[in-house]
C-alpha cells in the first residue's frame, strides 16, 4: 500500500514539475506586418499580447504551440513570419498557418481595387 502511495506522489510531482517547466516557456509569433495598436486575444488556450510585429503568449498550455493556434493568430492579426516556442514551425506548417490569412488579405485587396 505504501508503495502505491509513493508511486502516486512521484507521478503527481513529475506531472506538476513538467507542467511548470512548460508553462515557463513563452510562444512567440513574429508577424509579417506590425499591428496598428496593442491587441490581446486568446488562442490555443493562452492569452496572446501583440505589439508591433510580435505576439507573445507567456503562459502557454499544451495546445498553444500548434498550427491551429498559429492559424488563429494569423486570422486575428495577419500573416505570421515565424511561430516559435519549444521549437519553430517549419516552412510547410507556416505556409498552412498563413493560407487563410493571405487569402483573406488578397480578397480585401481585390475589393479595394473595385
Amino acid at each position: 500500500m505504501k508503495l502505491h502511495t509513493f508511486a502516486a506522489v512521484c507521478a503527481a510531482f513529475t506531472t506538476l514539475t513538467a507542467g511548470s517547466a512548460f508553462a515557463a516557456e513563452s510562444v512567440t509569433a513574429k508577424l509579417q506586418a506590425p499591428v496598428a495598436e496593442k491587441t490581446k486575444f486568446i488562442a490555443g488556450g493562452a492569452m496572446f499580447a501583440c505589439e508591433g510585429d510580435t505576439c507573445i503568449a507567456t503562459a502557454p498550455t499544451s495546445q498553444t504551440f500548434a498550427t491551429s493556434t498559429c492559424k488563429t493568430v494569423a486570422d486575428k492579426v495577419g500573416p505570421v513570419a515565424a511561430f516559435s516556442g519549444r521549437k519553430s514551425l517549419d516552412e510547410a506548417r507556416l505556409a498552412d498557418c498563413n493560407a487563410k490569412a493571405l487569402a483573406k488579405a488578397a480578397g480585401g485587396a481585390q475589393l479595394a481595387k473595385q
